[in-house]
């Protein structure tokens, strides 16, 4: 079911309708509007000026790192007509406490999700923002336009997904509303003109998170495939999202339900060798299923090479992840 890892971390804010779901790194769709020669930058102070700015120029592209707006501009794809830059506003560069809830902002860089006392907070998403990219990406990429961009390779999405966030999102005349990461990842749920992402909600768990992701090279690259697991004692639940094989993070709900109801939450909470491998076969089954039996009754199809290597790569990553938050 899907629910909601990558070199270059995104950091622009999209707020017209997409024109189509990127399938690399959000370069191009950022806007509706054609492409055309920037006329103007707008530097607000805070998150309603910003809302402010966008109104009084719909075809303005909002950006904060510009990782992936930067390589969109030079590389032709993208002109905008203005931008919106989003650095000045202090308010959104932190976090706060809020109900048993993580108030991260949007401006947040991945190198400052990184250090030791975000990652205290929340380890796993910590771990992502560390795997996301070498140090000059990560010290521009923000959080919240990994999330806005949506690039299947986000490496914090598959996170959010698990950590089942929500985010604030900031509208005209001090309008504020909430909506899940999973249904903006999902195009259930879009941003409307003049929106941008302000904050971002996350559970406070204390409780193992980890996120483990698997690159075509040695050392920071984009994901081949990624996997985030959290623990949940206080509901005994597992949660689990698959990141990078799909247009979205996945999350295998009847495996996570399955290897709940055999942890002994009131113990050790150790499973045997044999039940986290059944639980890696089980996510990668369901993240990448065989295909349907053919209806005119002829052999069935296998997956073919590259799918069966993937599967087994998904495989090995919630298993290990898994593994590492029972221990």
């Amino acid at each position: 079911m899907c629910q909601s890892c990558h070199v270059r971390t995104v950091s622009t804010y999209r707020t017209a309708e997409r024109n189509s779901r990127d399938t690399g790194e959000g370069a191009a769709g950022l806007t509706t509007h054609a492409p055309q020669a920037s006329q103007s930058v707008t530097l607000p102070a805070s998150l309603d000026e910003a809302v402010a700015a966008l109104a009084a120029m719909p075809a303005a592209v909002p950006v904060a790192g510009g990782t992936d707006l930067m390589a969109a501009v030079n590389s032709g794809l993208l002109r905008p007509a203005g931008l919106v830059g989003l650095g000045r506003i202090s308010e959104i560069r932190g976090w706060q406490y809020q109900d048993g809830h993580a108030l991260l902002g949007a401006g947040l860089t991945l190198a400052r999700m990184g250090r030791p006392d975000f990652a205290a907070l929340i380890p796993g998403l910590a771990a992502a923002a560390r795997a996301a990219g070498p140090p000059q990406v990560r010290n521009a990429g923000t959080l919240g336009g990994n999330i806005v961009t949506s690039a299947p390779t986000g490496d914090t999405l598959p996170v959010l997904a698990a950590l089942e966030a929500n985010l604030v999102v900031a509208g005209p005349g001090g309008a504020r509303r909430e909506i899940p990461v999973s249904h903006l990842l999902a195009g259930r749920e879009m941003l409307r003109p003049g929106e941008l992402v302000g904050y971002v909600r996350v559970p406070l768990l204390h409780a193992p998170q980890t996120f483990l992701k698997a690159t075509g090279r040695t050392g920071p690259g984009r994901a081949t495939a990624s996997v985030a697991l959290v623990l949940d004692p206080a509901r005994r639940g597992v949660r689990c999202a698959v990141g990078a094989v799909a247009a979205m993070p996945l999350r295998p709900l009847e495996a996570e339900q399955w290897v709940a109801s055999i942890i002994d939450w009131d113990g050790e909470r150790k499973l045997v060798p044999e039940a986290l491998a059944a639980f890696g076969d089980y996510v990668a089954a369901a993240c990448i299923p065989d295909p349907p039996p053919p209806q005119d009754g002829t052999e069935p199809q296998t997956l073919p090479p590259a799918a069966l290597h993937l599967r087994r790569t998904v495989a090995a990553l919630a298993r290990r992840a898994l593994g590492r938050a029972l221990s």
